[in-house]
């Protein structure tokens, strides 16, 4: 049975379901999501090398000083196809709101990767003029409203947008994500259940990555976990392979137009794997090693990879896109390396006065 997963001003893109119960995206649909889990993974190696003091060539001389992130970050590595699935299925108008963990949902949803890097790099020409860094990247022409150091902050911020978007009568819808330590936290309950009383245009997505910073999430929850819990709430939920891009592509297409129909919140459980430890400069060593081992027989991009060359796309055809994702990186970080640090005058710019409420 051929379906079509579409809205607003993206171009038609077939999925197909299968007697077993799987999913079959076009090959077209499948190389793009393919592209955007692939520049995401370059984005991630790239700046966890910056961050760990190392350097590419990026067209500096060779006795330049290296520039480099200074600060940990927090990698998405191995969490791409929930990123590209889910953002494949929104528009420009619609709504994001992610976490601390939030390049790749930021680059699956239209943000420029330059801008991205310049700001991890502390560079006035980033995102937040430099001042910002990884956790709080924003693009709001895109409809990014912001990664979030906060722990659940973002699920009250997308509630309220959603609520925004219904009372102007908006047709667009807001995507949450957030992490499984997140239901733990009391804004999940109290952005739930207040998307659900007021049926908002909302698609809750919890990017289950089965750790919560350093601790298994799985012994620090009750019950029978988050999908259990948005649906106590009667919230239609869905479970699907975070792995498998075709599988969060489908889910996400389904739920999205349920919610664009104006059938209320939604929620989308995608249990996936982080590869990679806390932060960029954390070796992960408290995880087993043939648990960590065994998460990558499902790496994303290689089962994406493995399902194009069963459809018959060329390997060198694969690997194009593979290097193109690597070079658009790498300009990014030429760029950033390159671009100017912010004026000292621009710390008292960007800033409110509290007792007047205005803004410098």
């Amino acid at each position: 049975m051929m379906r079509t997963a579409s809205a607003g001003n993206r171009k038609l893109l077939n999925f197909y379901a299968l007697p077993s119960g799987g999913v079959l995206v076009s090959q077209e649909r499948l190389i793009d999501l393919y592209r955007v889990m692939r520049r995401i993974r370059a984005f991630e190696d790239a700046a966890e090398i910056a961050s760990q003091g190392g350097v590419a060539a990026w067209g500096l001389a060779e006795n330049a000083t290296p520039a480099r992130v200074r600060g940990p970050l927090h990698l998405s590595t191995g969490q791409e196809a929930v990123a590209a699935g889910v953002c494949a299925n929104l528009v420009r108008e619609d709504l994001l709101t992610s976490t601390h963990r939030g390049h790749g949902h930021t680059l699956a949803k239209g943000a420029d990767p330059a801008r991205m890097m310049c700001e991890l790099f502390g560079r006035a020409t980033g995102y937040n003029k430099g001042k910002g860094g990884s956790m709080h990247i924003a693009d709001f022409s895109v409809g990014m409203l912001g990664a979030n150091g906060v722990v659940a902050a973002g699920i009250p911020i997308a509630t309220g947008a959603a609520h925004a978007l219904k009372l102007q009568r908006k047709p667009h819808i807001v995507a949450c994500f957030f992490g499984d330590g997140a239901a733990n936290r009391g804004p999940f309950l109290e952005g739930l259940n207040w998307a659900q009383v007021y049926q908002l245009p909302v698609l809750f997505v919890c990017e289950d990555n089965r750790i919560s910073a350093t601790t298994p999430t799985g012994p620090m929850t009750a019950g029978e976990g988050v999908s259990a819990r948005a649906r106590s709430l009667a919230i239609p939920s869905e479970k699907v392979d975070g792995n498998d891009v075709e599988a969060v592509d489908a889910a996400a297409a389904r739920l999205a137009a349920e919610v664009r129909a104006g059938g209320g919140p939604r929620f989308l459980h995608a249990v996936t794997y982080r590869f990679k430890g806390h932060v960029s400069v954390d070796p992960g060593t408290y995880r087993d090693a043939k648990e960590v081992e065994a998460a990558h027989q499902s790496d994303p991009l290689l089962l994406a990879r493995t399902k194009l060359l069963e459809r018959g796309v060329a390997a060198a055809a694969i690997t194009a896109l593979d290097r193109a994702a690597e070079q658009e990186i790498d300009a990014a970080l030429s760029a950033a390396a390159a671009a100017p640090w912010p004026e000292a005058a621009a710390a008292y710019e960007d800033i409110m006065n509290t007792v007047t409420g205005a803004w410098r």
